[in-house]
């Protein structure tokens, strides 16, 4: 029998900061759809607690740096702009108050979202399992107070509801004939509050059909993704979805096992996962079997107003 694997949320960053504010998830097996650790010479000895040092990591939520509480109610001055437009100074713009977080909430981690349909957007489970509450930043600035209406913590997906219209929803690609090289790309908010603040693309192959332990609900695939990835889309050339992303291989732990340093072994939920996940709680998403090939930079333009930066309150 195959020891238990405990997955970090945060991923593993380079930095003092990250590495104390690393949060560790659930042990879980392969029964629950997340793959066990690898075995071999060179294995590294388990920790205090008797487990095995993790080889899979949730690259999502971002830890955060502890900032001040957040505002109980932060209404625009006169003289300001409408809400989601910036002001002539570049300044963010004011927080409608009916998005304002609750009193004394502090910001804890982050990741990534994206529109499903009418006020509604997907992201990973982990992304907003630990959240008191959740804030989704759109393209234009705008702060949205978002719910959790549904979760699947077996396929790692949540279903969230937003308070208003963000933006367009994205399109699944509903076809099983993705293969082995096609070229995809990542959009979303990696390492926030270090990187830019903007969303960052990034582009790769789909490596294999399937994940950790034949794991056949993920890809594997070789775009970079770091914490704050999670929950954002996986989209072929097309622009249409065709997976979320969800977790990286922990390349350290690897090495200490078998001597080796992986490169790029990351993963994404494929897309028939999340449409039975949509499609079970009566949400009929937009779907389209193939589209015109683009360039990556077009991809970028197009899925932009879609995709959202998520903030998890604690």
């Amino acid at each position: 029998m195959r020891a238990p694997l405990a997955a970090i949320r945060s991923g593993l960053l380079a930095t003092p900061l990250a590495a104390a504010l690393l949060l560790a998830s659930p042990t879980a097996d392969a029964q629950s759809g997340k793959p066990p650790p690898l075995g071999g010479a060179g294995a590294a000895e388990p920790d205090s607690s008797g487990k095995p040092p993790p080889l899979y990591d949730m690259p999502d939520p971002a830890p955060r740096r502890p900032g001040p509480p957040s505002r109980p109610d932060a209404r625009a001055q006169p003289g300001t702009p409408p809400a989601g437009r910036p002001g002539p100074d570049g300044k963010p713009p004011p927080l409608d108050p009916r998005n304002a977080p609750p009193p004394n909430a502090r910001e804890v981690s982050s990741g990534t979202g994206f529109i499903i349909g009418d006020r509604q957007a997907l992201t990973n489970d982990h992304v907003v399992r630990e959240c008191r509450s959740v804030r989704a930043r759109n393209a234009e600035g705008r702060e949205i107070t978002a719910t959790v209406r549904a979760r699947d913590s077996g396929r790692d997906l949540a279903i969230l509801d937003l308070r208003e219209n963000a933006g367009p929803p994205l399109t699944f690609r509903n076809a099983p004939d993705i293969r082995r090289g096609e070229s995809v790309i990542t959009y979303g908010f990696p390492l926030a509050g270090m990187l830019a603040s903007g969303p960052t693309l990034t582009t790769g192959d789909i490596s294999a059909l399937a994940g950790l332990s034949d794991n056949r609900a993920h890809f594997q695939i070789s775009a970079p993704v770091q914490p704050g990835n999670s929950g954002g889309p996986l989209l072929d050339l097309a622009g249409n979805v065709v997976g979320i992303i969800t977790s990286k291989l922990n390349a350290q732990r690897v090495a200490q096992r078998t001597g080796d340093i992986p490169q790029n072994v990351n993963f994404a939920v494929k897309a028939e996962q999340a449409l039975a996940f949509l499609r079970e709680n009566r949400i009929q998403p937009r779907v389209a079997t193939s589209g015109p090939t683009r360039t990556a930079a077009e991809v970028g333009e197009t899925v932009n107003p879609s995709v959202l930066f998520l903030r998890c309150l604690g």
